[in-house]
């Protein structure tokens, strides 16, 4: 897969600051999209993996999907 930039990606699991910073999108928006009772649930959004402990991450694969359909919805 490729990402916004057209570079290849590993998938490699990102974690919360890293998908903030490249989402756009603050923490509690992120958490309120994986909310299915949210208001801004967003049943396309990246699923998030559990890491053990309290620790959670995303597949970057995955997140820069969303972004690319997220971004093509809008224009």
């Amino acid at each position: 897969m490729k990402n916004l930039s057209g570079n290849t990606i590993q998938d490699r699991i990102i974690r919360l600051p890293q998908l903030v910073q490249r989402s756009g999108l603050a923490r509690s928006t992120i958490y309120d999209r994986m909310n299915p009772k949210s208001p801004r649930y967003d049943e396309t959004f990246p699923k998030k993996l559990n890491l053990g402990g309290s620790a959670v991450g995303w597949l970057e694969s995955e997140v820069e999907q969303w972004l690319s359909s997220w971004a093509q919805q809008r224009s």
